[in-house]
């Protein structure tokens, strides 16, 4: 298939790049550098000439708390080029897939969230994120894939990332005790991305996430014990009670149910982040815990 990767230097981007090209597809790759996603016409210019089977949108504006003083930033990439570019996959005929976030839920829950639960976002991030997901349904053949807490890949630029290098430094870490996720590994993410479309699964919102959830706290834990760092010193907080320009959800562990009726699998979020930490830390190594 000829795959259109918008945004892809992302942290998304680029892993869904690396992972439909190892399945043998012929893919552009287009950054910031190459389209302008916020430009309707450069969107509708460049989906023409690529002509693409499937379009996939990486790009996001994901700064939480910069949303609630830029509005305006956050809706030009999250909602209305969400729209330019469904709506450009609509007329070349390709499947267009759309990433959004459980920052659309308000959290006020204690169970993991379905497909079938009531949106209701608390930050302007939330809103915008959702309105996307609803311009996404432009193109009749659509797959919203919600996503959460993303890590993994060659770049270290998550919060499991951050994590990770300061333990390795022999730095404090402080973790939210009170904000559960189910985390996400770009990997398996583009992993189950490729095989949901190669198998034409019924199109339409699917979570897409790794199995259970945890708090921030447990996922510093696991990586204390991961890297065997029994001393590693981490500090517990409580995201209810820290000074946040956006307000956060707090419970939004997502179900992966829906995607797994499909046919497609994501392993729990304990293993994807032994594979990270062992594919950043001990690749070529014989260290026991791997």
């Amino acid at each position: 298939m000829n795959v259109v990767i918008v945004g892809a230097a992302g942290l998304l981007g680029a892993e869904m790049v690396r992972e439909w090209r190892a399945a043998g597809h012929d893919v552009h790759a287009l950054t910031r550098a190459d389209l302008d996603v916020a430009s309707a016409r450069d969107v509708r210019d460049a989906v023409s000439r690529l002509a693409p089977d499937v379009l996939i949108n990486c790009t996001a504006f994901n700064l939480v708390d910069e949303a609630e003083a830029r509005p305006v930033d956050a809706l030009a990439i999250n909602t209305w080029a969400v729209r330019s570019l469904a709506r450009a996959a609509a007329q070349a005929g390709a499947t267009f897939v759309h990433y959004s976030s459980d920052f659309v839920f308000d959290g006020l829950t204690d169970r993991p969230y379905t497909e079938e639960d009531a949106a209701n976002p608390v930050s302007m991030y939330g809103a915008s994120k959702l309105l996307g997901e609803w311009f996404a349904a432009d193109a009749p053949r659509h797959y919203v894939l919600r996503v959460e807490s993303l890590f993994g890949g060659c770049a270290a630029r998550s919060s499991v990332d951050r994590m990770l290098d300061a333990m390795r430094a022999g730095q404090p870490v402080t973790a939210f005790s009170d904000r559960a996720v189910s985390p996400s590994h770009v990997g398996d993410v583009a992993r189950a991305t490729r095989v949901l479309v190669e198998q034409r699964a019924p199109f339409g919102l699917y979570h897409c996430v790794n199995g259970g959830h945890t708090t921030w706290l447990g996922i510093a834990e696991a990586l204390r014990d991961l890297l065997g760092q029994s001393d590693a010193a981490i500090v517990a907080t409580s995201a209810a009670a820290t000074p946040l320009r956006a307000a956060r959800p707090m419970f939004v562990a997502l179900s992966n149910d829906k995607l797994a009726s499909v046919g497609v699998t994501m392993p729990a979020w304990r293993d994807a982040l032994a594979r990270h930490v062992r594919t950043r830390v001990f690749a070529g190594s014989e260290d026991p815990a791997f």
